[in-house]
């Protein structure tokens, strides 16, 4: 049997992040492909963390700087080790390189992170967007362990085009594969059944703060004079104590804390407000409004590489009348809310079908592995940067140990 090896971040957290739920996609899909699948971390476990050994799935705590890792690999002798973001290849791809040289190296970006940290600093200083990226470190640590690994998995055009165009990675080392989703529910709720705006994000996430921040400060206070029946209510896992400072019970401004289940939420509630104001990556909480039927309100980082072509299953504004405008319209508005809600159920259908992206990445990742050498061939200053990152992180390592000890 044919054994992949998944080197985690963290313990994948389905109910907390998308970046969990993406974690929980891709291992479903090589449980379906029949592979052996081993998920290690040097993370600590944690109570929402996903039951990977139910499902059959093989764990194990692992240490970077640490030689045990490399008796570890060599024992399990994996044909494909998946690395969850790329410090994850920073700390543990030299070794998979030296141990096992044959395997297919995969780096899942989640997002890409240099994109979400740059713009922030953006947002910040107000820097140039092409000098500010180009510049940045995150930027040139994180399209290293790109040119490093066989294959990077891509979760939106936007990032597939701007690794191509500005970082000029080859285009045969970058897969594009959004999130993979089962079809909508034909049994959701209908407009007069629901009631309520919700806003959902892991407040980990430094964009999902600032959101709920904007909403508190700029937006409900606005909006809820407008449609003075609506509560809004603020699920996200993770609150921090100035989060649950925000709770106010006379403006109608309540927070929760983690969802139980986002789906139910999201289905209770009858429009989704998401007021990002940068980051990267696709919006699970987005993707999920659309799966539930729900309508929502968001920026254009927000919307960004989730529609394509497809009509929005709601508004993008960026200026908070217009935003606030919006927002009352689809909670009021009973025939504009139906047409937005099937615009989510169209991107979802035409956008994330989860049989065909499987289909799509099982034909790639079988054409790669048997043309291994030449995929690797066509990639020089990937292996340039494995040699060179071999020798000084094997250096570093043994420093660190030696330290350690």
């Amino acid at each position: 049997m044919l054994g992949v090896l998944i080197i985690g971040y963290v313990w994948p957290e389905p109910g907390s992040s998308a970046a969990g739920a993406r974690m929980m996609q891709l291992i479903e899909f090589f449980r379906e492909q029949g592979y052996k699948i081993t998920f290690a971390t040097s993370a600590k476990r944690s109570d929402y963390m996903a039951g990977l050994e139910e499902i059959g799935i093989a764990t194990r705590e692992i240490q970077p700087n640490n030689d045990e890792f490399d008796t570890f690999i060599q024992d399990l002798d994996p044909q494909i080790v998946l690395f969850d973001r790329f410090m994850m290849e920073e700390q543990f791809g030299w070794r998979v390189d030296k141990f096992c040289p044959d395997a297919l190296k995969i780096l899942d970006t989640e997002d890409l992170h240099s994109l979400r940290k740059v713009r922030e600093q953006i947002l910040k200083t107000g820097q140039v967007f092409n000098s500010a990226y180009l510049n940045a470190n995150i930027t040139k640590r994180e399209a290293a362990a790109i040119f490093r690994c066989d294959i990077s998995l891509i979760i939106s055009e936007f990032e597939m085009n701007l690794l191509i165009d500005k970082l000029k990675i080859p285009e045969h080392i970058l897969f594009y594969l959004p999130f993979m989703m089962k079809p909508a529910s034909s049994e959701v709720k209908k407009f007069e059944d629901r009631k309520d705006f919700v806003s959902i994000g892991n407040f980990l996430h430094e964009p999902n703060w600032r959101a709920v921040l904007h909403l508190k400060n700029n937006i409900w206070p606005v909006l809820r004079k407008l449609v003075p029946e609506a509560h809004l209510h603020i699920y996200g896992a993770y609150p921090s104590q100035k989060v649950w400072n925000l709770h106010n019970e006379s403006e109608k401004f309540l927070v929760h804390g983690r969802a139980e289940n986002a789906l139910e939420v999201m289905s209770a509630a009858r429009v989704c407000l998401a007021p990002i104001p940068f980051g990267a990556g696709l919006k699970g909480k987005l993707a999920e409004a659309m799966l539930c039927g729900t309508p929502s309100v968001t920026t254009n980082t927000g919307s960004e590489g989730m529609a394509g072509q497809l009509d929005w299953n709601g508004f993008i504004e960026h200026d908070d009348d217009l935003f606030i405008e919006a927002a009352r319209n689809l909670y009021s508005n009973e025939q504009l809310w139906n047409e937005m809600s099937a615009n989510g159920y169209k991107i979802i259908e035409k956008r994330f079908d989860m049989n065909y992206h499987q289909d799509r990445l099982k034909s790639y990742l079988s054409r790669t592995s048997r043309e291994l050498q030449k995929h690797r061939e066509l990639n020089f200053t990937g292996s340039m940067m494995k040699h060179h990152l071999q020798r000084s992180t094997y250096f570093m390592s043994r420093y660190i140990q030696l330290k350690n000890s």
